[in-house]
């Protein structure tokens, strides 16, 4: 271990020199209660940034344990620590270093690392240089004088100007008292700030693990912001501008949380429910709203209260998608070319066959809600109607609508659908709770929708197995349903997919998966399309879901399904975190944890994925 005086010593006589010479600075060096780690040094002055960290122990920081024990509290102090990082930075003029930016969800990330040891940010640094000379001086600076002064203001809490206002008390109520600020305009570190919002990320999860309880699959709270500021935009719309959302009368739940908070808003239940309304009157807003609500959102960002089913997934059409091996026979079969649709595989998929696929590897990586918004999905996959039924006799129509379907996905596999709907009445009378949406406001609809269709909401089942031919109640001679070809049960994603031992070791691989944005991934030399993939929130994620590809590489032997592995890595990041997906290498750089709903699309959208069966 090297001394801050041998760090700046060696950059100073390296100025001037090409840049490779700073590779000699690797290691690990001292400065009172900081520790710096140089794990790896760009070659050369345009390419990726340097990877540094800075680490103060536990018994340094001195942070409050009640705040930073728990593994979720961690993530939220972790996240709360990262935005704070990032004002920090700014305070001291440093442009060169980059901590990484968060949206609007507290999401487990590596930026920063809190363990049982301390406190530690993982930092990329552009180490500067004029033209491929290294500028030893201005590196100096950087690596001995701001990380260390950033690392000591934000991880040393005894120095936070409020930091008494909780050695004096405890640490939730004084939470309690503080309002949540909006931690994107912050100036720095904050102990009220901090303590706020770990109780807040404690009560959203408290409020999602409600939602199982109480039979419901969404919640928006009343006075919730939805609109976004723009289409490119996540953050919220100004409160003055916008609509503040109110639950109607009938689908109205309270909450009271052991924090002592109560809330209050929309409840929706588990079921099918079909939100309508003329265009531009908010019906996709709360969509995205639910879309997003499958992570917790920081204060300030209007969506606070609006939580979702944390298995919940956005399905859609997404035509020239590659599919592999999917049973899509519950949708889509007898096809005139004779294609058996029990192990469909396409490279370039339809409208009403992308969205059948959607659908079905939704249901096989765990959804247990799925999110539909007409506007798009593929019309004949969704619906069918009345005049063209009798135009085109069924046996000549190899799609089965979503409409004939989904209430056996419900019944039958236990998959709630929220619908948007705007331009078809189909839907009524499958759909347990109809909302109307005027001007933004909500009201419950459900019995003038379905007197509009000649039903009643207490046999829904029973009028839609009428509808579409079939009997709850008749089983096959495999103890089945009849909507399957020979007289099994729709399967819904309940096939056994097993990938080939080399499924994600092509011979063309020669580098690690690499994000591409937020909708790409690099893999050897095919590209991983996710811009259908509406619930990936920003690049590190994609970076993330490029890790799992890696992970997943050794799990696949040519006997372990599909399900299993995302099951055996889904178990690892909650034993390990993040870290355990790169082998624990010193800085695994920026990541943000994926959920398995994502690192199953990226899988099942790899064009070279092949099934042992």
């Amino acid at each position: 271990m090297s001394s801050r005086t041998d760090l700046a010593s060696t950059l100073r006589s390296l100025d001037g020199r090409s840049y490779g010479n700073l590779k000699q600075i690797r290691g690990r060096y001292t400065f009172g209660p900081v520790t710096l780690f140089i794990d790896r040094v760009q070659a050369d002055p345009f390419a990726s940034p340097s990877k540094v960290r800075v680490r103060v122990d536990r018994d340094e920081a001195k942070f409050p344990p009640e705040l930073t024990t728990d593994r979720a509290d961690r993530i939220a102090a972790s996240d709360y620590l990262q935005r704070a990082g990032n004002a920090v930075l700014s305070g001291i003029g440093q442009r060169a270093t980059i901590l990484g930016r968060p949206g609007q969800e507290i999401l487990e990330r590596t930026n920063i690392l809190i363990d049982d040891a301390g406190f530690e940010a993982r930092l990329l640094v552009n180490l500067p240089a004029r033209g491929r000379s290294i500028l030893g001086h201005q590196a100096a600076d950087i690596l001995t004088r701001d990380l260390p002064e950033f690392a000591q203001t934000l991880f040393l809490f005894h120095s936070w100007s409020d930091a008494d206002s909780l050695a004096s008390a405890d640490a939730h109520h004084a939470a309690d008292a503080h309002h949540a600020t909006d931690v994107h305009a912050q100036s720095g570190p904050s102990a009220l700030d901090l303590a706020a919002h770990v109780q807040l990320h404690r009560d959203q999860l408290e409020l999602r693990d409600h939602l199982g309880e109480a039979g419901l699959i969404g919640f928006i709270g009343n006075g919730a912001i939805l609109p976004r500021q723009a289409g490119d935009s996540d953050r919220p719309m100004d409160a003055a501008a916008a609509v503040g959302f109110t639950s109607p009368p009938e689908l109205e739940h309270t909450v009271n949380l052991s924090s002592g908070r109560s809330l209050t808003g929309m409840g929706i239940p588990r079921g099918v429910t079909v939100i309508v309304g003329g265009g531009y009157h908010g019906k996709s807003t709360i969509l995205r709203a639910l879309e997003r609500g499958v992570y917790p959102h920081i204060a300030g960002d209007g969506r606070e209260w609006v939580i979702s089913d944390p298995s919940a997934a956005s399905i859609r059409a997404e035509d020239g998608r590659a599919v592999t091996g999917d049973d899509i026979s519950a949708f889509i079969n007898n096809l005139p070319s004779g294609t058996d649709t029990r192990a469909f595989s396409t490279t370039n998929a339809s409208g009403s066959t992308s969205q059948a696929a959607n659908l079905v590897e939704a249901v096989e990586a765990g959804a247990r809600t799925l999110l539909i918004d007409e506007d798009t999905s593929a019309t004949n996959f969704m619906i069918r109607d009345e005049r063209m039924r009798a135009l085109i006799p069924a046996e000549q129509e190899p799609i089965t609508p979503f409409v004939d379907r989904v209430r056996p996905l419900l019944t039958r596999g236990g998959v709630s659908t929220v619908l948007v709907a705007g331009g078809s009445s189909a839907f009524f009378e499958v759909a347990d709770h109809v909302i109307a949406l005027d001007a933004y406001v909500p009201s419950v609809v459900t019995e003038r929708a379905h007197e509009l269709v000649g039903v009643s909401g207490e046999n829904l089942d029973a009028h839609q197995d009428h509808a579409d031919g079939t009997d709850s109640d008749d089983t096959g001679s495999d103890g089945t349903g009849p909507g399957e070809p020979g007289g099994g049960s729709p399967a819904f994603g309940a096939v056994r997919r097993v990938p080939t031992a080399k499924a994600l070791r092509p011979a063309s691989k020669t580098k690690s998966a690499r994000a591409k944005g937020t909708d790409r991934i690099q893999f050897g030399r095919s590209f991983i399309d996710l811009v259908a993939v509406a619930q990936l929130v920003d690049a590190q994620q994609t970076a993330g879901v490029a890790e799992a590809l890696e992970y997943l590489a050794e799990i696949f032997d040519g006997r372990t399904s599909l399900t299993e592995a995302l099951a055996e890595i889904d178990g690892m990041l909650e034993a390990q975190g993040l870290d355990g997906i790169t082998g624990h290498r010193d800085h695994p750089g920026h990541l943000t944890r994926p959920r398995t709903q994502e690192i199953a699309a990226a899988l099942n959208r790899y064009r070279e994925l092949r099934l042992a069966h």
